[in-house]
């Protein structure tokens, strides 16, 4: 018997529970992957809180959570290439990722570098695609300076990075923690909430485009301070103010290959991922919890060995 994170009905954390099921077997073009490491990211708990993020994942309880994942493979199914038994191998797959076992079609994993920790794979998948995505659409340049929301968060944390890469200024919202973290990233750690528009101001730089993973605090202050609407993009405020042409580029726009080229430079140390905290699959509900409450440093997540 397996183990899985089973949505019982919509709510809170308290609707995770732990179930047990018989193992899953690898059909033809899949593989079977003993998990070591699930992810755990904010559209997890908007989806288990229902609304929404529920009914655009089509979640229906009872059903399975948790999307990232990194493991070892351990059955390999009828017409797989490029993969065998015993290969560390990282990826995504929607109300699935948290359990012992998943079962994944072979074209939506990747081998995992040997010094990207097992950790750092298997929260990957969401933040890493949506960071790199949303970077690429606003086509920073050198001229640029971005304002970007909960730059200290999985999915911030990378696209500052990503951001600072292409030789734009980034100017990031975090809390007073996380600061000096973030300037040894090359970012202008600025706090967020009440006055962060006169934060910004008092930097004496001007902001040319944003990249909202927090809300709409940020998509509001980056117009305030003149940026227009076509070179802010939002993955955390959807629909927010649509009429002036904010983007919603997320991790559904970037492809796999994006994310084997992420993996690299975390692997390469180019890039940093730190992991907040790690919690026993046992504790998913306190992980949740820990998660919701915000103020992190890179990825929460559940070891399942």
């Amino acid at each position: 018997m397996a183990r899985y994170v089973r949505i019982d009905e919509f709510g809170g954390p308290e609707v995770l529970s732990i179930v047990r099921d018989e193992q899953p077997q690898a059909g033809r073009g899949e593989v079977r992957v003993r998990v070591h490491v699930a992810g755990l990211n904010p559209v997890d708990y908007k989806i288990f809180h229902g609304g929404p993020a529920a009914l655009r994942y089509e979640a229906v309880p009872p059903c399975g959570n948790g999307n990232d994942f990194s493991g070892v493979i351990d059955e390999v199914g009828d017409g797989v290439s490029g993969f065998h038994i015993g290969d560390a191998v990282f990826g995504g797959k929607r109300m699935h990722a948290q359990a012992d076992f998943v079962v994944v079609d072979a074209t939506r994993i990747l081998k995992k570098p040997d010094a990207l920790t097992f950790e750092q794979a298997g929260g990957l998948d969401i933040a890493g695609r949506a960071a790199w995505a949303s970077v690429a659409s606003l086509g920073l340049t050198i001229d640029d300076t971005v304002l970007i929301g909960a730059a200290a968060g999985g999915v911030g944390i990378l696209a500052c990075q990503l951001a600072v890469r292409t030789g734009a200024t980034v100017v990031g919202t975090a809390s007073p923690v996380n600061h000096e973290f973030l300037r040894g990233l090359g970012v202008i750690p600025i706090a967020y909430g009440d006055g962060l528009v006169d934060r910004v101001l008092a930097t004496g730089l001007t902001v040319t485009a944003a990249l909202d993973y927090n809300g709409a605090p940020t998509i509001d202050a980056a117009l305030e301070l003149g940026v227009p609407g076509t070179r802010i993009n939002t993955i955390a405020a959807r629909g927010h103010r649509a009429d002036v042409g904010i983007s919603e580029v997320g991790g559904q726009a970037a492809s796999i290959d994006d994310l084997d080229s992420l993996a690299g430079l975390i692997a390469a140390g180019e890039i940093v991922l730190p992991i907040d905290r790690v919690f026993p699959l046992e504790q998913v509900q306190d992980a949740y919890r820990y998660l919701m409450a915000g103020h992190l440093r890179g990825k929460v997540v559940l070891a399942a060995t």
